[in-house]
């Protein structure tokens, strides 16, 4: 059996129970043809820092930040995403980006409530608006998911994980270091090189090593793939966290997790298919579970799977009859008082 099929009857079960019903694996991902390469190098693409740039129309939130001086000017967007909308900005001599987060109505970001299950609320005041849906509670929720994001950067900068670094949060930008490859043009996603196998196994390396971090900050990505991971000179950096789960309080932890694992083993694994024997994700979120997952951790990638699966389905229906048999004998019990 191939590594190709191995993987993807191990990861189906996985990927359905994060993403919900409906969700299908087909395996990794096509194996591109690959030049005799020994380091990464970007598809070709129009580098657009090249070019004379158009006059560019400021969005009024970035213009908040020129009047205040925090910014001096926005050179040109970046990307467009389902939660917010980048801008390559000039601050001083430095050249950043910054994160301009859409309002609610107009994000499209599926299965929101399973994310946020976990995160703290600021008080219980807070916790009762957002339960009842108020107005109020509707703009704290709105705050928190935005800083969510602000919050996760600093925590795992400060624990060494490699994420843009931070540069403070403005009237809901968030602005933070541009990544960028070795010519200085913004960095290529990981989906966007050609590696070869020794660079695929070391990027894996590194990313695997970054999720142990986040997981002992009791954080999991919940969303991380090949289009959310640049490649810097120095190797791959993770970007995008306004989803980030909690790992003690969401139930579908362990789901997003393998998940995450998967999507770059998947990955990687068109360069160094050995990647696809490995069980990376099964063996830290076991020693997490186990209290014994440290920064520092050196994993095998070895896992002796538990095979025995809990029909979840059957569960519930047990419960339920249960519950309607003890309905249905209080009822009894009731009719024969009044008897």
């Amino acid at each position: 059996m191939s590594s190709e099929t191995r993987w993807a009857r191990r990861t189906g079960s996985v990927i359905g129970e994060a993403a919900g019903e409906g969700a299908q694996c087909t395996g990794p991902p096509p194996r591109p043809r690959r030049a005799d390469l020994q380091h990464c190098a970007p598809v070709p693409r129009r580098d657009r820092e090249t070019f004379p740039r158009d006059p560019v129309k400021t969005p009024a939130s970035l213009q908040t930040l020129i009047d205040d001086g925090v910014i001096d000017e926005v050179l040109r967007p970046l990307k467009s995403g389902k939660e917010a909308a980048v801008y390559v900005v000039r601050s001083g001599d430095d050249v950043r980006c910054a994160k301009v987060y859409k309002d609610m109505a107009q994000r499209s970001f599926k299965q929101r409530v399973q994310y946020q299950e976990g995160r703290k609320s600021r008080g219980s005041r807070e916790a009762r608006a957002v339960a009842t849906g108020s107005k109020y509670g509707r703009r704290q929720q709105e705050a928190e998911w935005k800083n969510t994001e602000v919050d996760a950067l600093y925590r795992l900068r400060e624990a060494g994980v490699r994420v843009p670094e931070p540069h403070g949060y403005f009237h809901g930008v968030l602005l933070m270091e541009l990544v960028t490859d070795s010519e200085g043009f913004s960095a290529p996603r990981l989906g966007e090189v050609e590696l070869a196998a020794e660079q695929a196994r070391a990027f894996h390396a590194t990313l695997v090593r970054d999720v142990v971090r986040m997981l002992c900050c009791g954080l999991i990505h919940g969303d991380l793939s090949e289009y959310n991971v640049l490649v810097g000179p120095d190797g791959p950096v993770i970007i995008d966290f306004p989803q980030v789960v909690s790992a003690g309080g969401n139930n579908a932890a362990r789901a997003m997790l393998l998940r995450d694992v998967n999507n770059l083993t998947a990955s990687l694994g068109r360069w160094a298919p050995e990647l696809l024997d490995t069980w990376y994700g099964e063996e830290m979120w076991a020693l997490f579970e186990a209290g014994d997952l440290q920064p520092d951790t050196q994993l095998t990638g070895r896992f002796t799977p538990d095979l025995r699966r809990v029909d979840l389905d059957s569960v519930r229906d047990a419960i339920n009859d249960a519950r309607e048999l003890a309905l249905i004998r209080q009822q009894g019990r009731e009719a024969q008082d009044e008897d």
